[in-house]
C-alpha cells in the first residue's frame, strides 16, 4: 500500500467530518430563522404598541434614532441582521441584541452564536426597521437606576433625568446612547470619567469630528481627545 492510498480513507472520514459540522450549524441557524418567523407576529403587536405610545425611534426626538445608530450600528438600516464591515459596528448588530432577548431562554457566547445570527434575520425578514428599533429601546440593559436595573431607554431617561428623551440636553441624551456597551460599568447615577470620556467620544462622532478605527472599534478610540 503507498503512503497516499494510506491515507485516502483518512481524508474521506476528515471530508464527511467538516460536512457534517457544517450542515448541522447550518440547520441550527435555519432553526433560529423559522423560530423568528414564527414570533414575529406576538413581537410585530408588540412593537406597534411601544410605537404607538411614543417609544419608538420617531419618539426619542427629531434626528436622534440616527444619532443612536451612529454608535450602535451605523448600518442598521441597510443590513439583513449581520454587519462584518462598518467601522465602530462591531460584531453585534441591534437585530442580533433583539434576538438575544426574543429567542433565547439565556444566550452564551460560542455556538449559539449561529443561531442568533439565523433569528436576527428572520427577523429582518418578519418586520420593519421601526419595529426593530421600538423592540430594542425597550429591551436595552441601561445599568442600575435609582430602583434597582433599568431596562428600556425611556425608561432610564425618565428615571436619572425625570423626563423623556425628546426633552433632553444632547450632553444628556450622548449620556444614555453610552451606557448599552456596558451597562455595569457606566453607571448614570454616580458620574464617573468612564462615562464622561464615551459621552464625549459620542459627541465628536456625532458632530463628524471622528470616526471609529475599524469594526471592533466599538469602544470609539478613534474619537478620543488627543
Amino acid at each position: 500500500m503507498t503512503e497516499r492510498s494510506r491515507w485516502k480513507p483518512v481524508g474521506k472520514s476528515v471530508a464527511a467530518l467538516a460536512g457534517g459540522a457544517l450542515a448541522a450549524a447550518l440547520a441550527y441557524g435555519l432553526s433560529g430563522y423559522v423560530d423568528a418567523r414564527s414570533d414575529s407576529a406576538e413581537l410585530g403587536e408588540r412593537a406597534n404598541m411601544l410605537i404607538a405610545n411614543g417609544r419608538g425611534g420617531a419618539g426619542l426626538g427629531p434626528g436622534r434614532i440616527e444619532q443612536l445608530l451612529m454608535v450602535e450600528d451605523p448600518a442598521f438600516e441597510g443590513h439583513s441582521g449581520v454587519d462584518f464591515s462598518s467601522a465602530g459596528a462591531g460584531l453585534t448588530t441591534l437585530s442580533q441584541s433583539v434576538a438575544k432577548r426574543a429567542g433565547f431562554d439565556r444566550f452564551e457566547p460560542g455556538f449559539m452564536k449561529i443561531r442568533l445570527i439565523g433569528y436576527a434575520i428572520g427577523l429582518e425578514h418578519s418586520l420593519t426597521k421601526a419595529q426593530i428599533i421600538a423592540l430594542w429601546l425597550d429591551w436595552v440593559g441601561m445599568g442600575r437606576g435609582p430602583d434597582g436595573w433599568m431596562i428600556g431607554f425611556y425608561t432610564a431617561s425618565e428615571r436619572i433625568y425625570g423626563k423623556p428623551p425628546s426633552e433632553l440636553t444632547d450632553r444628556e441624551f450622548f449620556s444614555l446612547v453610552a451606557v448599552p456597551i456596558a451597562p455595569r460599568k457606566f453607571n448614570l447615577q454616580r458620574r464617573n470619567q468612564a462615562l464622561a470620556e464615551r459621552t464625549v467620544r459620542i459627541e465628536r462622532l456625532v458632530q463628524g469630528r471622528c470616526r471609529p478605527t475599524g469594526l471592533n472599534d466599538v469602544w470609539l478610540a478613534g474619537c478620543a481627545l488627543q
